[in-house]
């Protein structure tokens, strides 16, 4: 059976105490190429450049803080409700998407609200496309780690991940689910940034933030039919399926309002 054994190790290069990871290098460069899109958004418009450091802060806090929410109250509760003092051990993974999104989405209103004085759209429609990036370096962390792994496969593109985590998944070769969802969002923030800068699309109001959620979480749905199970509740869908309904629901109402104005 022919299928692609995956070794990969989660580090870069560690000296002494000191240790680079794939995870986190993804993290930091999806935010700074991020950073320098949206600084070229703003000068466009002529909005400060000291509001765009506050947007950064805002965004890497809602973002680390909701993603670790998300991951203990929509997947592993039972644990971490009997082991509280494992929450804060964010380097031993769990953040989730989801949970991530709702950090974000806070961290925007917060921005808007005591910051630009603006409308919540005027910077989440410009933030849409650089965080679609981001999503899709964080998968590519998540392969470098060899987590949240697909379900078994016989395809000629399968991987083993001699290293899965948890290592109980490292017993077949399975879908390399990650790079799926890499791709997706990577062509999601193609679509979104060409449509920003190449269409009249951003005069209105919301629609570019809705395509973000149809599209970031109807993959989404796609795509979890792929993976191992990642816990959670759920039964006829995955608890990321069923986060990820109201997601896109949302957004098409997004992009119809704003179709409007």
């Amino acid at each position: 059976m022919l299928f692609i054994t995956w070794e990969a190790s989660p580090e870069i290069f560690s000296i002494g105490p000191i240790t680079l990871r794939w995870y986190g290098m993804m993290f930091a460069v999806g935010f700074l190429l991020g950073f320098m899109m949206v600084r070229r958004m703003f000068l466009r418009e002529g909005a400060p450049e000291a509001w765009l450091d506050y947007c950064f802060y805002f965004l890497i806090g809602g973002t680390i803080l909701g993603a670790r929410l998300g991951h203990i109250l929509f997947y592993q509760w039972d644990y971490y409700s009997q082991h509280p003092g494992d929450i804060l051990k964010i380097w031993e993974g769990g953040l989730a998407s989801h949970g991530g999104v709702i950090g974000v989405v806070t961290a925007l209103w917060l921005f808007s609200k005591f910051v630009s004085k603006k409308s919540f759209f005027w910077i989440s429609d410009k933030v849409a496309a650089p965080i679609a990036l981001v999503g899709a370096m964080i998968r590519f962390g998540n392969l470098m780690n060899s987590e949240i792994v697909g379900t078994p496969s016989d395809a000629p593109w399968a991987f083993l991940f001699v290293n899965a985590v948890p290592r109980t998944l490292a017993d077949v070769p399975r879908h390399p689910v990650q790079i799926y969802e890499s791709l997706s969002y990577l062509l999601t923030f193609g679509l979104l940034l060409a449509l920003y800068w190449k269409t009249d699309v951003r005069k209105k109001p919301g629609f570019l933030t809705g395509l973000w959620f149809v599209l970031i979480f109807g993959f989404r749905f796609v795509w979890e039919y792929f993976k191992s199970d990642q816990g959670g509740f759920g039964d006829a869908l995955t608890t990321g399926q069923w986060l990820s309904v109201p997601c896109v629901l949302g957004g098409l109402v997004l992009m119809a309002r704003g179709a409007r104005s």
